[in-house]
């Protein structure tokens, strides 16, 4: 993809009287440089399996700016109608977002899964796992607030890519958060007193390079350098965030593994 991917606005206010956090960003430029990564890669998503990506990669931008701003956040769900696995994560330090689908290799099983890894400076991750009921992705993520976080929180998808995140905070009018409609949304700075918190920027990139990615073949490099290879000069290797494809050769690899002893 050419050119710095765009920054969206993530807005946080504090919905005073109600003691909620509310959550609102445009995703329509993000969705852009998500059309474009794609595009170069030469890939193009299922229409169905898309539109989860990009409602995930919302839900996630949305949950790291209600969340403090040292903490990176990865997601993996496990859908099994479709049988795939959707992967997303973000770094509120970075301030960016990055995701992919897997329908290949992906293993049948009784119950649908969702996993969170939260990690933070200087503490061990954090990991949960909840079971859920497919569906749209943003009940999906109410879901995973409501057992995982044990926070009552909704989401709502408005027009032109917005969307939106209600999180409760101590004190909070809850049967005013479960009763709000999409239109009671839309017109809450008309209703409610609203106080900025803050407002962060994200960017659908991912960082990655051949230095990032060398690490993740390492073992088996060292293993069964040969096997590896199969008797060609070169190697592609797969980001496991992104997709994106690099071309390695057997000489880099080589070099890679004696400066890693």
């Amino acid at each position: 993809m050419d050119g710095d991917p765009t920054a969206i606005a993530v807005t946080s206010r504090y919905v005073r009287g109600r003691d909620a956090l509310f959550l609102t960003a445009s995703f329509a430029e993000l969705y852009v440089d998500y059309y474009l990564h794609w595009m170069d890669l030469g890939w193009k998503l299922d229409p169905a399996l898309d539109e989860l990506l990009k409602d995930a990669l919302a839900a996630l931008t949305l949950h790291l700016t209600a969340r403090p701003i040292q903490e990176s956040i990865a997601w993996t769900v496990n859908f099994q109608h479709p049988l795939a696995n959707l992967f997303v994560t973000g770094d509120s330090v970075s301030q960016t977002v990055i995701g992919r689908i897997f329908t290949e290799d992906v293993k049948e099983a009784e119950k649908s899964l969702f996993y969170s890894t939260v990690n933070r400076p200087g503490q061990p991750a954090r990991r949960s796992i909840i079971e859920f009921e497919e569906g749209d992705f943003l009940d999906i993520a109410t879901r995973y607030y409501e057992q995982s976080e044990q926070i009552p929180a909704r989401y709502f998808r408005l027009p032109e890519d917005a969307f939106a995140l209600l999180v409760a905070t101590p004190g909070c009018d809850v049967a005013w958060l479960e009763s709000l409609t999409i239109e009671d949304v839309q017109n809450i700075e008309k209703t409610e007193t609203l106080g900025l918190m803050e407002k962060r920027e994200f960017r659908f990139l991912c960082g990655c390079s051949v230095n990032r990615i060398l690490p993740a073949i390492e073992s088996m490099a060292r293993s069964d350098l040969d096997g590896l290879f199969a008797g060609e000069e070169t190697l592609q290797i797969s980001c496991p965030r992104c997709a994106r494809r690099y071309k390695v050769s057997r000489e880099l690899v080589e070099a890679f593994l004696a400066r890693s002893k």
